[in-house]
């Protein structure tokens, strides 16, 4: 009798190490099936070329808060901060002509700051500059 027992844990001890292979294989096949699924449409999704997202240029940047500023100054004709802004939007875009007017009320609103003036004086400077240049030029035939 004492060899039938052993026999049975023998037998037995067979069938648990078979039925741990067993899971070890399924939990194996299970855990690469996953990591597949999850890593083959990341694949796909890096190898496809990304769609070029318009960014607005710089320019039309500065034209938008310019117009934000003129919104303002249309309710608020005296706001100073937009006034200020807007002289400082039409002056990174390079239009010096149209910083004349919003500066020149600036100078009007505020006498005490000589910043202002100055600068306006600057302006109207080049502009005189750079019309007397265009109209000397020869005119061509």
């Amino acid at each position: 009798m004492a060899g039938s027992g052993e026999e049975y844990v023998i037998t037995r001890k067979k069938q648990i190490e078979r039925r741990q292979k067993i899971v070890t294989i399924v939990s194996l096949v299970s855990f690469v099936g996953s990591t597949v699924f999850a890593v083959i449409p990341a694949i796909q999704q890096a190898s496809q070329p990304k769609p070029v997202i318009a960014s607005p240029s710089a320019e039309s940047v500065l034209q938008q808060q310019a117009r934000g500023y003129e919104l303002v100054l249309q309710r608020e004709p005296e706001n100073l901060t937009a006034l200020e802004g807007l002289v400082n939007m039409r002056l990174k875009l390079k239009d010096t002509q149209a910083a004349i007017q919003p500066l020149e009320k600036l100078v009007k609103l505020r006498p005490d700051r000589p910043n202002y003036k100055v600068l306006l004086e600057q302006i109207k400077k080049e502009k005189g500059k750079s019309d007397s240049q265009t109209n000397n030029e020869p005119k061509s035939n």
